[in-house]
């Protein structure tokens, strides 16, 4: 058996297509485009190239970007007051803090502090309840990718096993939510699950975030399983080259041996989280604007 390629890359440009033009239709129902606005605090590298691409996507998906760059030694007030301006804008729907913040910010004060309706993150915790209860409200990016690809893979979930590997309020508990409400039969193991690898082996579904480069192989899973590997790792760079491989949490070409189906590192589950943001955000825009939120979202 060689495992079928989820191609996130495919998937996600497919939903940034239809983002854009449901955002076009929005600027015309609205007379205005939908708006995201992204706060950067210091000068991490990693965060600069994110909050870069995320301005360009949304350009590109026919939305406003508004990027607030702001000082490392920013105090809490100052964010705080950013925050509630921006929560106070009609032309922004959705709000992005680009984590993580300087040490001495709290990060959970200022995510508390914005708007559950324009967090496009899915991160405050009123928008963490409303999923557990079966409520509308906004999911994290990456946990809502990974669902359209299981989905688009597999259809119906019911009854399937599926073992989360992680237990993150980013990734692994929202995943798991969203797995128990397509009705699949959910474990979410973690360093201190005993005998993770047979955990593991009994799941028809396997969402792996744990960050430990290839930690699962072949061994460790079922033949015929759906693998969906959100880690992203860079080993240690071969001799002569600067940089080292990217990999996931999955012995990608080994799991390809007995899975049915796996996502690759990179170009898996990576792409579908700025396109998830864009959905957030043109949804967002359709609520606040009191107008239907298209199905196709």
């Amino acid at each position: 058996m060689t495992a079928i390629r989820i191609d996130g890359k495919a998937f996600a440009a497919k939903l940034r297509e239809r983002v854009g033009e449901s955002a076009l239709e929005f600027a015309q129902a609205a007379g205005r485009k939908p708006g995201l606005a992204v706060v950067l605090i210091g000068d991490d590298p990693a965060s600069q190239i994110y909050v870069g691409s995320k301005g360009k996507a949304t350009l590109a998906a026919n939305m406003e970007s508004f990027t607030h760059r702001l000082p490392t030694e920013t105090s809490q007030g100052v964010l705080l007051a950013l925050v509630e301006q921006l929560n106070n804008d009609d032309a922004v729907d959705g709000i992005l803090v680009q984590l993580p913040l300087p040490g001495h910010l709290d990060e959970q004060s200022i995510i508390a502090s914005i708007s559950p309706d324009k967090d496009v993150d899915g991160f405050h915790v009123i928008n963490a309840g409303r999923l557990s209860v079966g409520q509308s409200g906004f999911v994290p990016c990456t946990p809502l990718g990974c669902m359209m690809l299981l989905t688009d893979r597999l259809g119906d979930l019911s009854g399937l096993e599926a073992v989360v590997v992680g237990r993150s309020n980013i990734v692994g508990k929202p995943m798991a939510q969203l797995l128990l409400d397509a009705n699949a039969t959910v474990t979410i193991a973690h360093s201190r699950t005993k005998d993770l690898a047979s955990v593991v082996k009994r799941a028809d579904i396997v969402v792996a975030a744990v960050g430990r480069p290839e930690m699962i192989g072949k061994d460790w899973l079922k033949g015929g399983a759906t693998i969906i590997d959100v880690g992203i790792n860079r080993l240690p760079p071969e001799p002569g080259k600067e940089k080292g491989k990217l990999v996931g949490d999955v012995a990608f070409d080994e799991a390809s041996e007995v899975a049915a189906a796996i996502t690759p590192v990179p170009g898996g589950v990576g792409p579908m989280t700025i396109a998830v943001l864009l959905r957030n955000t043109l949804v967002a825009a359709h609520r606040n604007a009191g107008l239907d939120v298209p199905e196709h979202l």
